[in-house]
């Protein structure tokens, strides 16, 4: 059984990683030409019931804790006149909830539980072509071609893999605008002293300011703003979007190393599934595309860890496996989409302080989000 994973991101390493555990190889096919060749991003909260859960099946909960930090969790959410709304602060030292830990350093941690030779780096696969004997051959930028048994897209928002199964469309949810402040306990204090050790939230009509630290000492900033508001395409005109907020707080945007980072968040429609369809399935943002409310990596690897457990049950029945997992994994997506879109939208409504606070405060601690900016 030749298992070929499309994407090299979090939830196609656990799968990996995950399945190798069980005996069984699979390739994975990586667009990055090396492990250091893009930012890895911010940083992540780990949900006891799925990223630690994945990380646990891979034989990696020991190296976790040792990354993670605990004291990441401490999240705060203001008003644009810097009144604190809500300040949750976990238990010192306690794994107990939902450590933050970078999403570099996590990837690392999975690239190097792999044998260097299990990722196939600078290969952006480009077409799959089904073979009439089963399988599929695959075609990667630059001609280099593969063929596989078994492929799985764990290839994110633009997957070319989903094609296969589903047409179902992406659209606009949010923009976000992102900075980075470099070594910010050193240059910015006074940021470093307002973002603590977790996450910031500054939260006003249609809009947030928030702010994460990362295992580094650096603080990355990202704005989110609704999906049909005109791009912010320098300091100045994100400036402009948050006048007449606290300047405490719009600092944070000042202090940026240089000019923001804009994108587009989309997401897929709340219940999207697919029929069936022989030695070809989907796990993470390639199968659920949800705005990033906090749930995407960590739903990304347990889908890797379920769909590994059905192969390593039934290693003579990759269809049946594949079957069990996807009924199983829509089950379990279909609602947390929908709250995922639900939060989405309380988060840049006219009225998001309020609806915010009365959200997160009855349970801080179960309805976090490391991942909004």
């Amino acid at each position: 059984m030749r298992i070929a994973i499309a994407g090299g991101g979090l939830g196609g390493l656990t799968l990996a990683r995950i399945l190798r555990r069980h005996g069984i190889e699979a390739r994975v096919y990586e667009r990055d030409p090396g492990r250091a060749a893009r930012s890895p991003g911010g940083s992540l909260d780990l949900h006891p019931e799925s990223g630690q859960r994945a990380l646990a099946d891979a034989g990696l909960g020991d190296r976790f804790r040792a990354e993670a930090r605990p004291e990441g969790e401490e999240h705060r959410i203001l008003d644009p006149a810097g009144r604190v709304l809500v300040h949750h602060r976990p238990p010192p030292g306690s794994f107990a909830g939902r450590p933050e830990i970078d999403r570099g350093v996590l990837r690392e941690l999975l690239l190097d539980s792999l044998p260097a030779e299990a990722v196939h780096w600078r290969h952006r696969l480009a077409s799959v072509t089904p073979r009439p004997e089963g399988g599929f051959g695959l075609t990667f930028d630059g001609g280099t071609r593969a063929g596989c048994d078994i492929l799985v897209g764990a290839d994110g928002a633009r997957s070319a893999v989903r094609p296969l199964l589903t047409d179902a469309p992406l659209s606009p949810v949010a923009t976000l605008a992102e900075l980075s402040i470099t070594d910010a306990d050193r240059y910015h204090p006074h940021l470093a002293e307002l973002v603590g050790p977790g996450n910031l939230w500054c939260v006003g009509a249609n809009r947030i300011l928030a702010a994460q630290r990362l295992g580094d000492g650096t603080i990355r900033v990202g704005a989110s703003l609704r999906a049909d508001e005109r791009h912010p395409d320098s300091k100045r005109a994100l400036l402009d979007v948050f006048d007449g907020w606290d300047p405490g707080l719009t600092a944070l945007i000042e202090a940026g190393d240089g000019p923001p980072t804009v994108r587009t968040i989309e997401a897929m429609p709340t219940g999207t599934r697919w029929e069936h369809r022989p030695g070809i399935t989907l796990i993470g943002d390639a199968a659920h595309l949800m705005p990033p409310v906090g749930e995407g990596a960590n739903q990304a690897m347990l889908d890797a860890a379920e769909l590994a457990a059905a192969f390593a049950a039934r290693p003579a029945d990759p269809d049946a496996a594949i079957r069990a997992y996807e009924e199983a994994m829509f089950a379990r997506i279909g609602p947390i989409a929908e709250m995922s879109a639900r939060v989405q939208a309380m988060m840049l409504s006219p009225t998001a302080a309020e609806d915010i606070v009365r959200f997160f405060a009855p349970h801080p601690a179960t309805a976090r989000d490391g991942h909004s900016v």
